[in-house]
């Protein structure tokens, strides 16, 4: 973060792990191998600046509410859908601070088991994720079989591959209305790279929006797509070290 004057005043960091704000801990990740890491203190040891640090998936939600697709909206739920599925939120104009671990809503409580280091089953992320598209994809066209092909084939009209990415869809849903159910959001913003499927996912977890959450929620919240790419992590990230050095980390 530049200050106006005096260079750089702070760096802003988002990374995939639950974060203890009050110590800057990294407590533990799922898909990457950090856990008890003392990390903000380790970084203002090493830059010699403020450090504000951050979950990637709750500094991407900041950047879309400030900047993107939640610009103008006072609640906002954010899932990132990719290798797992992220997510962050904003509450009366403000980031939620928990660790906001969307991914492990549990759908099915005998499904699969998840991934990385989490022991559970059914959780969204297991069935909802570009993980679980490139799962579908191998089990129905074969080992070489990827999410993008899944995509493009249900694109070009491909029956099972549009289903497969429907039933994905489906279970996105079911993750969505609960969070509506509690937050009762304006809207719900979906980026990572497997939002790229658009409405081959969106459209089936709209309709289990619409009758599963309760009502008038499910009818009047909004799905809709990010518009900062993959840009948003960094965003927020930045805006994670303006919030640090102007109230301190």
């Amino acid at each position: 973060v530049l200050g106006t004057a005096q260079g750089v005043v702070a760096v802003g960091l988002g990374i995939p792990s639950r974060i203890d704000h009050p110590s800057g801990r990294a407590v533990g990740s799922v898909n990457i191998p950090l856990a008890d890491l003392d990390l903000r203190t380790r970084m203002e040891e090493r830059f010699g600046l403020i450090v504000g640090l951050e979950n990637d998936a709750n500094a991407a939600a900041l950047a879309e509410w400030a900047l993107g697709a939640g610009r103008g909206s006072r609640d906002m739920v954010m899932l990132t859908l990719g290798t797992g599925v992220g997510g962050g939120v904003v509450v009366d104009g403000r980031l939620y601070r928990g660790w906001a671990e969307f991914g492990h809503i549990v759908i099915l409580h005998d499904g699969p088991p998840c991934q990385g280091s989490c022991t559970g089953r059914g959780h969204l992320e297991t069935l909802a994720s570009g993980t679980a598209a490139e799962k579908a994809a191998v089990a129905a066209f074969g080992p070489e079989a990827t999410a993008e092909e899944l995509v493009r084939r249900a694109s070009e009209g491909e029956e099972l591959a549009a289903d497969l990415l429907a039933e994905i869809g489906g279970y996105l849903g079911s993750g969505i209305a609960s969070l509506v159910n509690i937050f009762n959001p304006q809207l719900v913003v979906l980026g990572g790279g497997f939002a790229a499927a658009g409405d081959l996912v969106f459209d089936a977890a709209r309709e289990v929006v619409a009758r599963e959450a309760l009502q008038p929620a499910g009818e009047l919240v909004r799905l809709v797509p990010a518009r900062l790419g993959s840009k948003a992590g960094v965003i927020g990230a930045g805006l994670i070290g303006f919030e640090a050095a102007e109230h301190g980390a």
